[in-house]
C-alpha cells in the first residue's frame, strides 16, 4: 500500500521557521517527482515545490523561492520542506505528492499519489 506520510506542522509565531517532513513507502519511488503543495481555506491547492531522488534542481514556486527550501534523504524515503520567515498568507494545509513523470511538476493533477496533509498555521 502507497503512502505518503507528512509530519512538522504547527502553529508557528510569524517569523518562525518549521520544517515538514513526507515519508514515502510502499512502492519504488526512483522515477517520481515529489512536491509540495498547499491549500489555504477557501483557496485552490497551491503548488510549493518539487524534488526528484536524482542531482536534478529542485523547482520553486516563485512566491516561495527564497524562503522555502525542498530536499530529501533517499535513504530514508523522505522529503522534507524547509519553511522560513512564516508569514500569515503561509497558512494552509501543507500536501505531499508523488509525480509518476517529469511533465506537469507545477500541476497537481499530474501526481499520483497524495498525503493527508499537514497543518501550518501562523500566528501574530
Amino acid at each position: 500500500q502507497v503512502q505518503l506520510v507528512e509530519s512538522g506542522g504547527g502553529s508557528v509565531q510569524a517569523g518562525g521557521s518549521l520544517r515538514l517532513s513526507c515519508v514515502a513507502s510502499g512502492r519504488t519511488f526512483g522515477s517520481y517527482v515529489m512536491g509540495w503543495f498547499r491549500q489555504a481555506p477557501g483557496k485552490e491547492r497551491e503548488f510549493v515545490a518539487a524534488i526528484t531522488w536524482s542531482l536534478d534542481p529542485p523547482y520553486y514556486s516563485d512566491s516561495v523561492k527564497d524562503r522555502f527550501t525542498i530536499s530529501r534523504d533517499g535513504a530514508k524515503n523522505t522529503v522534507y520542506l524547509q519553511i522560513n520567515s512564516l508569514n500569515l498568507d503561509d497558512t494552509a494545509v501543507y500536501y505531499c505528492a508523488a509525480n509518476p513523470t517529469r511533465v506537469r511538476v507545477t500541476t497537481a493533477g499530474a501526481y499520483e499519489y497524495w498525503g493527508q496533509g499537514t497543518q501550518v498555521t501562523v500566528f501574530l
